[in-house]
């Protein structure tokens, strides 16, 4: 990176490096047009085309569970993480690392079943996309 004149511009460095001792870090953004965010990280269902897809899936998933409840090595656990995960949807500020959790817990209930799982996986995508993770 030079100039006209011959004169080399330093380069821009955009990390952080912090050395020795006890640091107590709060928000922090680094780089081109980074932002810091403070307070809670809410679950924005906006979109309504977002939020119905996801009441779809929610109910497409209930279907398939009573289909293939015998194909499940734990039914009663799948059905009760997904009543967590629809009541958590449900709240007015949903906590998405509780979010992440259900889904977590749902998905690996319903890897025996091919189209639970597919759309488990579905539900997934919906709703992280629309936690932005």
């Amino acid at each position: 990176m030079g100039n006209d004149d011959g004169r080399h511009d330093p380069p821009v460095n955009n990390g952080l490096v912090i050395k020795g001792g006890t640091h107590y870090v709060g928000n922090q953004a680094i780089g081109h047009r980074a932002q810091a965010f403070s307070g809670s990280v809410g679950f924005r269902a906006q979109d309504t085309g977002q939020a119905a897809r996801i009441g779809e899936l929610l109910a497409q998933i209930e279907q398939l569970l009573e289909q293939h409840r015998s194909e499940l090595a734990d039914p009663d656990a799948t059905t009760t993480e997904l009543r967590r995960l629809r009541e958590e949807l449900d709240e007015e500020e949903p906590q998405p690392p509780v979010l992440r959790r259900a889904l977590d817990r749902l998905t690996a209930f319903a890897q025996p079943v091919a189209p639970l799982a597919v759309a488990v996986g579905e539900l997934a995508q919906a709703v992280r996309g629309v936690l932005g993770a």
